[in-house]
């Protein structure tokens, strides 16, 4: 039995919060669920202590809902200074910079992400291809034979490709690739591809007054998290638990 201040929470409520945090055993997940009931009982505890109860219409207040008013009351969030950007600006200069620009040839293997049975057989298929490419046969002409894409209407030239224009999983692979064909086929939700990269052009820096405002939101929302942890972390040093036992060095309270 889990006790905070005196108010149990019942094996059933830890059960049943179980179900929204998955892990890979049970007993972490009952962990999880068990520390995010505790932390939701002692905001609504301290919320209600300050006299910060909810609207008369609002009768079931989440914990975001008493975060967000304790957060108000009682949590100081100092806001990232123009030097603090021009530094992580200074130290970070690969993030600020234009989207690479890649001209890609592709042949898709196409297969459902829920038919294994297709996938197999495309994984094989694309081997297949991508060693007779290696070998010296022209990507082009099989992709207007074997890719189901409508780029195989051009040789399977997709043309220019900047980031956000392809799925992320195929854009990881490729955006990180060398000119030239790549070692083994792509995999994405469509299938398998076989991709020739025939040029990659590297972005351009930004410069720093384009993405001031987002480096301010990025360390703000750093600095935010890092006190809500903090705050968290002295409500539960100064409650009585029962029941459960946090390490707080260790916790990631802010799952």
């Amino acid at each position: 039995m889990i006790q905070v201040n005196e108010v149990e929470i019942s094996e059933s409520a830890v059960f049943a919060e179980t179900q929204y945090h998955p892990a890979e055993t049970k007993e972490e997940a009952i962990n999880s669920a068990a520390r995010t009931l505790i932390i939701a009982e002692l905001l609504k505890q301290r919320a209600l202590a300050l006299g910060l109860e909810p609207a008369a219409d609002d009768a079931k207040s989440s914990e975001d809902d008493y975060l967000e008013k304790l957060i108000e009351a009682e949590v100081y969030i100092p806001t990232a200074s123009d030097d603090a950007c021009r530094q992580y600006f200074d130290n970070n200069p690969q993030r600020f910079t234009t989207s690479p620009l890649l001209e890609v040839r592709h042949i898709l293997l196409a297969a459902g992400p829920e038919d294994d049975v297709a996938r197999v057989e495309s994984k094989q298929l694309a081997e297949e291809l991508l060693k007779r490419v290696q070998a010296g046969e022209n990507i082009s002409e099989l992709a207007a034979k074997h890719s189901r894409c409508p780029s195989s209407q051009t040789g399977g030239s997709l043309g220019q490709i900047s980031r956000g224009q392809t799925v992320p999983e195929f854009e990881r692979q490729v955006f990180t690739a060398n000119e030239g064909l790549m070692p083994s086929p792509v995999e994405s939700r469509y299938g398998f591809h076989i991709v020739m990269v025939d040029r990659h052009i590297a972005g351009k820096p930004l410069p720093y007054e384009a993405v001031q405002r987002k480096i301010a939101e990025y360390l703000g929302e750093k600095v935010r998290r890092k006190a809500v942890a903090q705050y968290i972390e002295t409500l539960i040093s100064d409650a009585e638990i029962q029941g459960y036992h946090f390490d707080v060095s260790d916790s990631p309270l802010m799952q």
